[in-house]
Parts: C-alpha cells; structure tokens; sequence
C-alpha cells in the first residue's frame, strides 16, 4: 500500500514537482489523476478530504481565470459545503497538488510544503 496518495494534475509543474519529490524521498506514491472523469472525486469524497484537510477549505479552489469564467466568487466557495459543491462540478478548479498521509492532507503549495509533509 502507498505510502501517500497525491491528487495529481500531470499538466501542473508544481503537482510534478510533488511526484518527484516523494520519489527523490523514497516514498511510495499513489496517484489520484482527480482530472480523468474514471478518477473524479465526488461530493462526499471531497467533503472526506476537506476534514483532513489542514489547509482552509476555501484554498482548495483555485481562483483562476475559470473561476470568473464559470461567475464565481469567494462567498461562493466559503464554506467545506460550498467547496464540495463547486468541486464536483468543476474538479479542474481543485488547487493541485493535495497530498494525503497517514490521515492528513495538505496543499502542496508552495513547493517547499511538501518535502516536510513527505518527511512526517
């Protein structure tokens, strides 16, 4: 069994940078490629991982150019409910990558986040 899951966007530099480092640490990986619609996450998933989540919920989402695009805003993501919701409908807005260890998760930006986490 892996020894950390990471939610994983391969088109993300900083969600590579996260796979390399936990090969550079010799740690076991699983990778959650959240994007492919056979690895989605759904509602009840996402509220699952916001309870582990050290970060605030509403840092999960990413406040891109998507997210004005689909008329978003930060009252709209506020809550681990609104989160889920707007997460499940939209996976691409997921703030990548997220690692997830011994029942802990955290966001892994900055880049010099994750070396600590994969080292706990």
């Amino acid at each position: 069994m892996a020894e950390i899951t990471i939610w994983h966007n391969p088109n993300c530099s900083t969600s590579r940078f996260a796979v390399e480092a936990a090969d550079e640490a010799d740690v076991e990986v699983e990778l959650r490629k959240y994007m492919l619609v056979a690895q989605r996450p759904g509602r009840d998933e996402i509220l699952d991982l916001l309870a582990i989540l050290e970060d605030p919920a509403t840092d999960l989402v990413r406040r891109d150019k998507k997210f004005e695009t689909y008329e978003l805003t930060d009252d709209d993501v506020a809550t681990a409910d609104q989160v889920a919701d707007v997460l499940a409908e939209h996976p691409e807005l997921m703030q990548r990558p997220v690692l997830v260890k011994d029942g802990r998760a955290i966001i892994g930006r900055p880049k010099d986040r994750v070396a600590p986490f994969l080292a706990s």
